[in-house]
């Protein structure tokens, strides 16, 4: 006992006259302007990821050229 094809519409009909058309293209509208908002936000937080990653790795660099440098300028020249 699944749905029908004339049970579908009939809801739909119902649903149209209870809402109207433009209230339904903004509810359109707007739960699609929701999903681009979440995939966009999915998508920024894998780049901020790599982004820290990144600043991570670099910084990292930096110490250890900055350690070295200490270690050199602290030995007695010969």
């Amino acid at each position: 006992m699944g749905i029908s094809i004339w049970q579908l519409l009939i809801v739909l009909g119902i649903v149209i006259l209870l809402f109207g058309t433009k209230k339904l293209r903004n509810i359109g509208t707007d739960l699609g302007g929701a999903i681009r908002g979440f995939k966009k936000s999915m998508g920024d937080e894998d780049t901020t990821k790599d982004d820290a990653n990144t600043n991570i790795e670099s910084k990292s660099d930096e110490q250890v050229y900055e350690a070295t440098a200490e270690k050199t300028e602290d030995k007695p020249r010969t």
